[in-house]
């Protein structure tokens, strides 16, 4: 008898990338070219080296391509857990409005680049594998109601194994039964604690958890097609993910308009390297700095009214490091009156130690206002040293569904992550990416 998890698992394996729509097709290159680009960024880092670094030790000797790496070849597992990581290692990948709880970019495009390189297989199955990921783990979130990070866990790090299992399923021609057991499995894959952000210590772990998902989707995939089983109620079920990880959850959400509203619409690309809750504060800040000439020195405090979990996760007056500081709204809307946020660069360790912006953040207040629970939407009030009191109301930011990013402005993003490497050589890849359909093979795919 047919269930949600067992209807989901058909859908990603019979959907044909001859029945989507133009504009999802083209949402998920998009997504593809953004996350290509966030893990070449991310690669930069010493969390990010760490992770490369024992990928490389346990995965040598495959075909699939660590990002950023001098094109270092492992198995698709490994590649998976490196480039998930590195996707989100600076907080500039793709997510979803509203927000799903789920980074569609690391953990569907990390397991199915690997496996699509492992096996020589071309863009329109990767293109198709993407989307399948995508409308079963946005709605998985859907059915969440963000719940999980209630209760503890970080989000992606519990719905991701789901879309990376779909997004690897597909790409190893999965039918329907073979790919209920991959989300079988993957529900016991799920993880992913938010301690970081209450004690303000070990952030680094926020990034491993998306990478984690990515490699548990190829682990769980790559189980089922040797005919290892799991709970075809895994989502739904008396002991199911979604009553065991969440205060709250709506299993009507699984499967609601699926096949007839295309959540992948729903992805939206970063502008700014810090958490999705900034976003609206920190466009905010740039409209009120263009309109009335204003910088930090000009301002006596800042008052953001949001949502609660603006106020109660993300209010952080005082971050201790990089990585909790751009998790931090006070702390991104104050560098936004002293430094230009579009550029990732200027999140860095001499902005943590800037005593300017530390002083600036510690004067910025978050409120609850009358947004829904899983709005972006903020109002910043910004009072002037001279008694003017300025206000602006952001209810979406460049580059949600809204607003997307057009071509022209995400080569511009894609361009300005990967400027350590050869300008040339980054358009062409760009570029390439964009007819991504068309390619036979991806081993291109390297940098």
């Amino acid at each position: 008898m047919a269930n949600e998890t067992t209807h989901l698992a058909e859908y990603a394996a019979t959907l044909r990338y001859e029945d989507l729509p133009p504009a999802v097709v083209e949402r998920a290159k998009a997504c593809i070219a953004d996350t290509v680009a966030t893990i070449i960024y991310g690669g930069e880092f010493p969390w990010s080296r760490i992770i490369t670094g024992y990928a490389r030790r346990v995965g040598a000797g495959g075909k699939s391509r660590i990002l950023g790496a001098g094109g270092f070849s492992v198995h698709p597992a490994a590649a998976a857990l490196a480039n998930g990581a590195l996707a989100h290692a600076f907080e500039m990948d793709n997510l979803t409005k509203p927000n799903a709880g789920v980074h569609p970019g690391a953990t569907l495009l990390s397991p199915a680049l690997a496996i699509a390189q492992d096996r020589g297989i071309g863009g329109r199955e990767l293109v198709t594998a993407v989307v399948a990921g995508a409308e079963v783990m946005i709605r998985i979130g859907r059915a969440t109601k963000h719940s999980n990070e209630a209760r503890g866990f970080h989000a992606p790090g519990t719905t991701g194994p789901f879309g990376a299992a779909v997004a690897a399923g597909r790409l190893m021609g999965f039918d329907a039964a073979t790919m209920t057991c991959a989300m079988g499995i993957a529900g016991s894959c799920c993880g992913g604690l938010m301690e970081f952000a209450r004690s303000g210590t070990g952030a680094m772990v926020k990034r491993l958890h998306l990478g984690r998902a990515a490699e548990a989707g190829v682990l769980a995939a790559s189980l089922a097609a040797d005919g290892f089983s799991g709970p075809d109620t895994v989502l739904e079920g008396e002991f199911g993910f979604l009553k065991v990880f969440c205060r709250e959850w709506d299993v009507s959400e699984l499967t609601r308009a699926l096949g007839e509203r295309y959540a992948t619409l729903t992805i939206m690309m970063k502008r700014f390297a810090c958490h999705i809750t900034a976003h609206t504060p920190v466009e905010a800040i740039l409209d009120l700095r263009a309109a009335h000439g204003i910088s930090g020195a000009d301002v006596a405090s800042i008052a953001i009214i949001g949502t609660e979990r603006m106020a109660k996760v993300n209010n952080i007056p005082a971050p201790a490091d990089l990585m909790m500081a751009q998790y931090s709204i006070p702390f991104c809307v104050a560098l936004a009156l002293y430094r230009d946020p579009r550029d990732p660069r200027s999140f860095d360790e001499s902005a943590v130690a800037d005593q300017r912006i530390g002083a600036l953040a510690r004067r910025v207040t978050i409120s609850v206002g009358n947004e829904p629970h899983d709005s972006i939407a903020t109002t910043v009030i910004v009072t002037l040293n001279d008694g003017r009191v300025l206000t602006r109301r952001v209810a979406e930011f460049k580059g949600t569904p809204e607003r997307p990013l057009d071509p022209a402005e995400l080569r511009e993003k894609f361009l300005a992550l990967t400027r350590h490497f050869a300008p040339d050589e980054m358009a062409h890849l760009f570029e390439r990416l964009q007819g991504i359909e068309n390619e036979k093979s991806l081993d291109w795919v390297a940098v």
